[in-house]
Protein backbone atom coordinates (compact mmCIF):
# COMPACT_ATOMS: atom_id res chain seq x y z
CA UNK A 1 0.00 0.00 0.00
CA UNK A 2 1.30 3.52 -1.14
CA UNK A 3 1.05 6.52 1.52
CA UNK A 4 -2.09 8.62 0.31
CA UNK A 5 -4.06 5.60 -1.33
CA UNK A 6 -7.34 6.92 -2.18
CA UNK A 7 -10.17 5.59 -0.33
CA UNK A 8 -13.92 6.55 -0.61
CA UNK A 9 -16.00 6.77 1.96
CA UNK A 10 -20.25 6.45 1.22
CA UNK A 11 -21.67 6.31 4.53
CA UNK A 12 -25.34 8.68 5.52
CA UNK A 13 -24.48 8.12 9.38
CA UNK A 14 -22.05 10.77 10.18
CA UNK A 15 -21.28 9.56 13.52
CA UNK A 16 -19.54 6.48 11.36
CA UNK A 17 -17.94 8.48 8.97
CA UNK A 18 -16.48 10.41 11.58
CA UNK A 19 -14.75 7.78 13.33
CA UNK A 20 -13.92 5.76 10.19
CA UNK A 21 -12.40 8.64 8.48
CA UNK A 22 -9.52 9.70 10.92
CA UNK A 23 -8.77 5.65 11.60
CA UNK A 24 -8.15 5.30 8.06
CA UNK A 25 -6.32 8.84 7.93
CA UNK A 26 -3.91 7.37 10.84
CA UNK A 27 -3.02 4.40 8.78
CA UNK A 28 -1.84 7.31 5.68
CA UNK A 29 -4.84 6.67 3.52
CA UNK A 30 -6.60 9.71 1.43
CA UNK A 31 -9.81 9.70 2.42
CA UNK A 32 -12.83 11.06 1.20
CA UNK A 33 -16.28 10.95 2.43
CA UNK A 34 -19.82 11.06 0.60
CA UNK A 35 -23.00 11.22 2.40
CA UNK A 36 -25.77 10.08 -0.30
CA UNK A 37 -25.94 7.81 -3.08
CA UNK A 38 -25.68 10.47 -5.84
CA UNK A 39 -22.62 12.21 -4.00
CA UNK A 40 -20.68 8.79 -3.51
CA UNK A 41 -21.21 7.89 -7.44
CA UNK A 42 -19.95 11.37 -8.54
CA UNK A 43 -17.01 11.04 -6.09
CA UNK A 44 -16.45 7.55 -6.94
CA UNK A 45 -15.81 9.09 -10.58
CA UNK A 46 -13.64 11.55 -9.87
CA UNK A 47 -11.78 11.31 -6.83
CA UNK A 48 -10.29 7.84 -8.14
CA UNK A 49 -10.30 6.04 -4.91
CA UNK A 50 -8.19 2.68 -5.00
CA UNK A 51 -10.98 0.99 -2.62
CA UNK A 52 -14.69 2.56 -1.70
CA UNK A 53 -16.59 1.15 1.63
CA UNK A 54 -20.16 1.80 0.93
CA UNK A 55 -23.24 1.71 2.85
CA UNK A 56 -26.19 -0.10 1.01
CA UNK A 57 -28.97 1.77 2.88
CA UNK A 58 -28.36 5.81 1.51
CA UNK A 59 -30.38 8.50 0.55
CA UNK A 60 -30.90 9.59 -2.98
CA UNK A 61 -29.23 6.52 -4.55
CA UNK A 62 -29.02 2.91 -2.30
CA UNK A 63 -25.55 1.10 -2.23
CA UNK A 64 -26.45 -1.38 -4.72
CA UNK A 65 -27.81 0.91 -7.45
CA UNK A 66 -24.76 3.30 -6.45
CA UNK A 67 -22.50 -0.65 -7.35
CA UNK A 68 -24.21 -1.49 -9.90
CA UNK A 69 -23.43 1.60 -12.03
CA UNK A 70 -20.27 1.66 -11.57
CA UNK A 71 -19.83 -1.87 -12.49
CA UNK A 72 -21.99 -1.28 -15.30
CA UNK A 73 -19.32 1.61 -16.27
CA UNK A 74 -16.75 -0.43 -16.37
CA UNK A 75 -15.43 0.72 -12.81
CA UNK A 76 -13.18 -2.64 -11.23
CA UNK A 77 -12.89 -1.01 -8.17
CA UNK A 78 -12.60 -2.97 -5.28
CA UNK A 79 -16.00 -2.49 -2.81
CA UNK A 80 -16.56 -3.28 1.07
CA UNK A 81 -20.52 -3.10 1.36
CA UNK A 82 -21.48 -2.15 4.97
CA UNK A 83 -25.39 -2.81 6.29
CA UNK A 84 -27.18 -3.01 9.81
CA UNK A 85 -29.23 -5.71 8.22
CA UNK A 86 -27.52 -9.31 8.24
CA UNK A 87 -29.51 -11.28 5.77
CA UNK A 88 -28.23 -14.04 3.48
CA UNK A 89 -30.42 -12.51 0.99
CA UNK A 90 -28.76 -8.75 1.31
CA UNK A 91 -25.40 -10.72 1.24
CA UNK A 92 -25.82 -12.34 -2.01
CA UNK A 93 -27.86 -9.67 -3.57
CA UNK A 94 -24.31 -7.07 -2.74
CA UNK A 95 -22.12 -9.78 -4.18
CA UNK A 96 -23.96 -10.54 -7.07
CA UNK A 97 -24.13 -6.94 -7.93
CA UNK A 98 -20.15 -6.94 -7.99
CA UNK A 99 -19.30 -6.24 -4.10
CA UNK A 100 -15.74 -8.01 -3.14
CA UNK A 101 -16.69 -8.31 0.32
CA UNK A 102 -19.54 -7.34 2.97
CA UNK A 103 -19.51 -5.87 6.66
CA UNK A 104 -22.70 -5.74 9.16
CA UNK A 105 -23.23 -2.70 11.51
CA UNK A 106 -21.88 -2.50 14.41
CA UNK A 107 -18.31 -3.67 13.43
CA UNK A 108 -14.95 -3.81 14.55
CA UNK A 109 -13.01 -1.25 13.34
CA UNK A 110 -9.77 -3.88 13.38
CA UNK A 111 -11.74 -5.96 11.26
CA UNK A 112 -12.68 -3.21 8.62
CA UNK A 113 -9.12 -1.99 8.27
CA UNK A 114 -8.01 -5.81 8.37
CA UNK A 115 -10.32 -6.60 5.04
CA UNK A 116 -9.51 -2.86 3.65
CA UNK A 117 -5.95 -3.81 3.68
CA UNK A 118 -6.66 -7.73 2.57
CA UNK A 119 -8.58 -6.07 -1.07
CA UNK A 120 -6.02 -3.69 -1.49
CA UNK A 121 -3.14 -6.59 -1.66
CA UNK A 122 -5.18 -8.31 -3.59
CA UNK A 123 -6.15 -5.37 -6.36
CA UNK A 124 -2.26 -4.49 -6.07
CA UNK A 125 -1.74 -7.96 -7.98
CA UNK A 126 -3.56 -6.41 -10.75
CA UNK A 127 -1.78 -3.33 -10.94
CA UNK A 128 -4.41 -1.21 -11.43
CA UNK A 129 -3.10 2.81 -11.93
CA UNK A 130 -5.37 5.18 -11.00
CA UNK A 131 -5.62 9.11 -11.57
CA UNK A 132 -8.95 10.49 -10.91
CA UNK A 133 -11.38 8.74 -12.90
CA UNK A 134 -8.84 7.54 -15.05
CA UNK A 135 -7.96 3.91 -14.94
CA UNK A 136 -5.12 2.09 -16.15
CA UNK A 137 -4.82 -1.78 -16.08
CA UNK A 138 -0.50 -2.28 -16.26
CA UNK A 139 -1.50 -6.53 -16.33
CA UNK A 140 -3.93 -6.20 -19.76
CA UNK A 141 -2.76 -2.86 -20.69
CA UNK A 142 -6.12 -2.11 -20.51
CA UNK A 143 -7.26 1.87 -20.15
CA UNK A 144 -10.65 3.55 -19.31
CA UNK A 145 -11.74 7.03 -17.92
CA UNK A 146 -15.33 6.88 -16.51
CA UNK A 147 -17.06 4.50 -18.81
CA UNK A 148 -15.19 5.36 -22.15
CA UNK A 149 -12.75 2.59 -23.24
CA UNK A 150 -9.46 4.11 -24.52
CA UNK A 151 -7.72 2.77 -27.36
CA UNK A 152 -3.92 3.26 -27.17
CA UNK A 153 -1.26 2.92 -29.73
CA UNK A 154 1.94 0.51 -27.30
CA UNK A 155 3.96 4.08 -27.68
CA UNK A 156 0.67 6.23 -26.44
CA UNK A 157 0.48 3.69 -23.62
CA UNK A 158 4.19 3.34 -22.70
CA UNK A 159 3.87 7.18 -21.95
CA UNK A 160 0.42 7.65 -20.40
CA UNK A 161 1.83 4.67 -17.88
CA UNK A 162 5.28 5.98 -17.06
CA UNK A 163 3.09 9.49 -16.52
CA UNK A 164 0.31 7.89 -14.53
CA UNK A 165 3.29 5.94 -12.24
CA UNK A 166 4.36 9.17 -11.68
CA UNK A 167 1.39 11.37 -11.03
CA UNK A 168 1.37 14.96 -9.90
CA UNK A 169 5.33 14.94 -10.79
CA UNK A 170 6.43 17.31 -13.37
CA UNK A 171 8.32 15.66 -16.05
CA UNK A 172 10.51 16.90 -18.51
CA UNK A 173 10.41 16.78 -22.00
CA UNK A 174 13.85 15.28 -21.87
CA UNK A 175 13.21 12.57 -18.91
CA UNK A 176 10.08 11.24 -20.91
CA UNK A 177 12.32 11.20 -24.14
CA UNK A 178 14.83 8.94 -22.24
CA UNK A 179 12.09 6.71 -20.27
CA UNK A 180 9.86 5.82 -22.98
CA UNK A 181 11.91 6.05 -26.01
CA UNK A 182 15.02 4.74 -24.35
CA UNK A 183 17.00 7.07 -25.90
CA UNK A 184 16.56 5.81 -29.54
CA UNK A 185 19.19 7.25 -31.93
CA UNK A 186 18.26 11.06 -33.37
CA UNK A 187 14.90 11.38 -31.15
CA UNK A 188 14.34 14.56 -30.53
CA UNK A 189 11.87 16.22 -27.68
CA UNK A 190 9.60 17.34 -30.18
CA UNK A 191 8.41 13.85 -30.55
CA UNK A 192 7.44 14.05 -26.85
CA UNK A 193 5.32 16.98 -27.76
CA UNK A 194 3.36 15.39 -30.74
CA UNK A 195 2.43 12.14 -28.55
CA UNK A 196 1.40 13.68 -25.69
CA UNK A 197 -0.94 16.16 -27.99
CA UNK A 198 -1.98 12.52 -29.25
CA UNK A 199 -2.86 11.08 -25.25
CA UNK A 200 -4.98 14.81 -24.65
CA UNK A 201 -7.07 14.04 -27.77
CA UNK A 202 -8.07 10.47 -26.39
CA UNK A 203 -7.69 10.98 -22.65
CA UNK A 204 -9.57 14.44 -22.26
CA UNK A 205 -12.68 14.89 -24.36
CA UNK A 206 -14.65 17.71 -24.33
CA UNK A 207 -16.38 18.25 -20.97
CA UNK A 208 -13.75 16.49 -19.03
CA UNK A 209 -11.77 17.25 -16.34
CA UNK A 210 -7.62 18.09 -18.21
CA UNK A 211 -5.69 15.34 -16.77
CA UNK A 212 -2.27 16.14 -18.70
CA UNK A 213 -0.91 19.38 -17.75
CA UNK A 214 1.92 21.56 -19.85
CA UNK A 215 4.17 23.09 -16.96
CA UNK A 216 5.05 26.32 -18.90
CA UNK A 217 9.13 25.86 -19.37
CA UNK A 218 9.55 22.72 -17.25
CA UNK A 219 7.31 19.62 -19.18
CA UNK A 220 4.06 17.40 -18.26
CA UNK A 221 2.38 16.59 -15.40
CA UNK A 222 -0.84 14.53 -15.35
CA UNK A 223 -3.04 14.69 -12.30
CA UNK A 224 -6.35 15.60 -10.86
CA UNK A 225 -7.69 18.28 -9.36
Amino acid sequence: MRPGTRILLVEDDRSIAGFVEPELEHLGFSVRCAYDGVAGLEEARTFGPALIVLDIMLPGLDGVVVLKRLRQGGSRVPVIMLTARDTTLDKVHSLDRGADDYLTKPFDIEELLARIRALLRRAEGDEILRVSDLEINTSTREVRRGEREIELTAREYELLEFMAKNDRRVLSRDLLLSRVWDEEFGLTTNLVDVYVGYLRRKVDAPGEEKLIRTVRGAGYALRGA
